[in-house]
């Protein structure tokens, strides 16, 4: 067995090893770090509801009325008329039959993939998925086969060469901000007679008419993608996740998914909170379109600047930096300047892709987008491409 201590100290020396850091919230995307105040733009809180007074009185009036904790799965007592109302708005929201409530993403992820496959089945993955798909297909026992990222073409040759039993893709990448082709992928698994899981975790409350998501914004609903999974802790500003899918499939999940059978259901007043949330995400479009003015402002700005981005249309704007201690230098940097990018490298992303991952907000103003900017240009001469060739 390889010495703990031995395999932290390899992880440090090559750039890799991860901190925690204390982060407590001051107002819209202030924080304290570490106790150093900085300008966020490391979170997920796409709408900027993670913080606001509607969510914060529904789930207060709710924990009056329910209680902290539900204090059971949701198969024992756990299921309340909240849980059940919020599953039935959610739903409704994206176009499906019905919508199964999970405590994360992740055991969202897990729940579908293992009780829908099984030891022999072939499982079809974008090789950039997220973490949790490919843990998933771990516990599924199914034989994994991966296409190169975002390629439906390579796709196809996996579906034409052997029986594919589901084929599974982010609809927004986390690390690359890019949108899966998700209508050649959905004609492909059709023509296959496979299963198509798209995982919408960043695309949910952001993409597509009243912020449906990626298959609304994409023309694409249960008839081209029968699985759809996505979280509630990111543009929602809440926590937790749902999957959406028809009322067989979903009543499959309750019977067979164990990450659902075996878990505690969410606080009662959670989905309070989320209810009142997905009702901000539809009336509210200016949320939306505040933020696709960041994107646009924050690309421009960057590109003059000549940083290399990655073609994202997305909130998730990577830097690709290339190396580990250039993206770990300058994010240390930008937080001398009060501005909080993190960090991302190996084995979040590829070998030789390090990165900054800035993710803007509707809860940012235009002010703070171009403070960061004025960041990164004082910073320029460094760390673009340019000058590191030199």
């Amino acid at each position: 067995m390889r010495p703990l201590q031995t395999a932290l100290q390899q992880r440090l020396q090559q750039g890799i090893y991860r901190q925690r850091r204390v982060v407590t919230r001051l107002q819209g995307c202030r924080v304290l770090l570490d106790g150093r105040p900085a300008i966020n733009f490391s979170a997920n809180d796409y709408l900027g509801l993670a913080n606001h007074p509607q969510l914060i009185k529904a789930m207060q009036q709710a924990a009056q009325r329910y209680g902290v904790g539900s204090g059971a799965a949701h198969l024992v007592t756990g299921h309340t008329p909240l849980h059940q109302q919020l599953e039935e708005a959610l739903a409704a929201f994206v176009g499906y039959p019905r919508a199964l409530l999970f405590s994360s993403g992740y055991s969202a992820n897990l729940g579908v993939m293992t009780a829908l496959l099984q030891r022999g089945d072939t499982l079809l993955q974008d090789r950039l998925n997220h973490a949790s798909l490919y843990d998933a297909a771990t516990l599924s026992r199914a034989k994994l086969r991966r296409y190169a990222h975002a390629d439906a073409a390579a796709a196809a040759t996996w579906l034409q060469r052997e029986r594919v039993a589901m084929v599974a893709t982010d609809a927004v990448f986390s690390m690359d901000g890019d949108i899966a082709p998700l209508a050649e992928l959905a004609q492909l698994s059709a023509a296959a007679q496979s299963w198509l899981l798209v995982d919408d975790a960043h695309g949910f409350g952001v993409l597509g008419q009243e912020g449906r998501g990626t298959l609304a914004h994409l023309g694409l609903g249960i008839a081209e993608v029968p699985l759809l999974m996505a979280t509630l802790g990111k543009a929602a500003g809440c926590y937790g996740a749902f999957v959406a899918a028809s009322d067989t499939v979903i009543e499959t999940l309750i019977q067979q998914s164990r990450s659902y059978i075996y878990t505690t259901a969410p606080p009662p007043a959670l989905a309070a909170a989320t209810l009142a949330s997905l009702e901000l995400i539809a009336t509210e479009g200016w949320r939306r379109d505040l933020l696709n003015q960041h994107i646009r402002r924050f690309r421009h700005g960057m590109l003059q600047l000549g940083y290399p981005l990655g073609d994202s249309p997305t909130a998730i704007q990577p830097v690709l930096l290339q190396q580990s201690e250039r993206a770990l230098r300058l994010s240390s940097a930008l937080l001398q300047r009060g501005y909080l990018v993190a960090a991302i490298r190996p084995p979040t992303v590829p070998q030789g892709s390090a990165r900054l991952r800035v993710t803007l907000s509707a809860a940012h103003s235009e002010t703070e987008v171009d403070g960061l900017l004025h960041a990164f240009a004082e910073l320029a001469p460094q760390f673009t491409p340019e000058q590191h060739l030199a």
